[in-house]
C-alpha cells in the first residue's frame, strides 16, 4: 500500500475532528457567532458566552470525542482478540456488563471510585465470559460468537430492567437516559482524553503483536510471542475503556464495530494505523451524533446512543450479509 495513504487519512480525520469541534461549539439552543467563539477560545468573550462555550460545550464536546475514541479502540481491540470484525463492546455485552455493574454499586450507596471499579469488573467479566464460551474447542466461528454476545447482552439488559423496576421513581428518567447514552452531565473530559492518548499510544507501539495475534495464536506462539499474558493484556485494555465510557456517559452502542471496519476497508488491517485512525474516527463519529442530539429538537436533547444505534443498525446488518456471502 502506499505510505501516503495512511498519511493522508490520519491529517485528514485530525482536520476533520478540528472542523466538527468548531461545528459542536457553535451549535445548541443559544446562538453564537464564529467570532465570539473565537474570543471565548482565547479568554475575550463575556461572562455567559464564556460559559456557554467553554464550561458547557467544550467541555462535553471534548468527552465526547474521547469516549467515542475509546470505544473504537475497543472494538479494534476486542476484533483482534476474537478475530472476528464484527466484535465490539456493545454486541459482546461488555458494554452490559460494565452498567449492570455500576447500576448496583449505585443503587448501593458506593461512591465513584467504587462505581468506577464495579464497572471495569462487569466489563472484564462479561468479555471473559463472551471469550471462553465462543473459544470452545479452539474454533472461533463468528455465528457462535455472535450468538453468545447477543444472549449475555439479552441476560445483561434483563438485569438492568429488574434494576431500573426497583429504583425509586426520582432518578429513573436519569437512570434511563444514562443508560441509553448522556453527555449532559459530562464535564470534566481529562481522565477519558488521558486513558485515549494512553491507549493509543501503547496500542501503536505495541501494534506488531496485535497484527501477529489477529492471524491466529498458534502463528503468534511460533513467532514468539507471549500469548496468554498478551491475551489478558488486551483484555484489561478493552474492559477498561469500555468501563470508563460506561460510567462517564452511559451506554453507547455500534462505534467499536462501525469505525473499525470502516477505517480497515480504507487502510488495511496494519494497526500501527488501524488503531490512531479509528480513535480520530471514534471521536469525531460520536461528536457529530451528540451535536445531532443537542441540536436537532434544541433546547430539548436527545440520547445520544438513539443516534449511533440509527447509524450503527443499518451497518451492522450490511456487515452480517457481507460476512454470510463470504463463506
Amino acid at each position: 500500500m502506499n505510505t501516503r495513504r495512511p498519511v493522508a487519512l490520519l491529517a485528514g480525520l485530525g482536520i476533520t475532528a478540528i472542523a466538527i469541534l468548531s461545528v459542536a461549539l457553535l451549535s445548541g439552543s443559544a446562538d453564537i457567532s464564529f467570532d465570539e467563539m473565537l474570543g471565548a477560545l482565547r479568554g475575550n468573550g463575556s461572562n455567559p458566552i464564556f460559559d456557554t462555550v467553554i464550561d458547557l460545550r467544550l467541555s462535553r464536546a471534548l468527552t465526547a470525542f474521547a469516549i467515542g475514541g475509546l470505544l473504537a479502540v475497543a472494538g479494534v481491540l476486542m476484533q483482534v482478540l476474537l478475530r472476528n470484525p464484527l466484535a465490539e463492546p456493545y454486541i459482546l455485552g461488555t458494554s452490559g456488563g460494565a452498567a449492570v455493574a455500576a447500576l448496583l454499586a449505585m443503587m448501593l450507596g458506593f461512591g465513584s471510585l467504587i462505581v468506577d471499579l464495579a464497572a471495569f469488573g462487569g466489563a472484564m467479566a462479561a468479555t471473559l465470559l463472551v471469550f471462553s464460551i465462543a473459544r470452545g474447542t479452539g474454533s472461533w466461528a463468528p455465528a457462535k460468537l455472535l450468538l453468545t454476545g447477543v444472549v449475555l447482552a439479552a441476560g445483561f439488559s434483563a438485569a438492568t430492567t429488574l434494576l431500573l423496576a426497583l429504583s425509586p421513581d426520582s432518578s429513573l428518567r436519569g437512570m434511563l437516559f444514562w443508560l441509553m447514552g448522556d453527555l449532559s452531565y459530562a464535564s470534566q473530559p481529562g481522565r477519558s482524553l488521558i486513558l485515549l492518548l494512553v491507549l493509543t499510544g501503547s496500542s501503536m507501539l505495541l501494534a506488531r503483536h496485535l497484527n501477529v495475534l489477529s492471524r491466529g495464536e498458534l502463528q503468534a506462539a511460533i513467532l514468539g510471542l507471549p500469548v496468554s499474558q498478551f491475551r489478558y493484556l488486551v483484555f484489561a485494555a478493552a474492559s477498561l475503556a469500555t468501563a470508563l465510557s460506561v460510567t462517564t456517559v452511559g451506554v453507547i452502542g455500534f462505534i467499536g464495530l462501525v469505525v473499525p471496519h470502516l477505517v480497515r476497508l480504507a487502510v488495511g488491517s496494519n494497526h500501527r494505523i488501524v488503531v490512531p485512525a479509528s480513535a480520530l474516527a471514534g471521536g469525531c463519529l460520536l461528536l457529530v451524533a451528540d451535536t445531532l442530539a443537542r441540536s436537532m429538537l434544541a433546547p430539548r436533547q436527545l440520547p445520544v446512543g438513539a443516534i449511533t444505534a440509527a447509524i450503527g443498525v443499518p451497518l451492522f446488518l450490511i456487515l452480517m450479509n457481507r460476512s454470510r456471502d463470504s463463506r
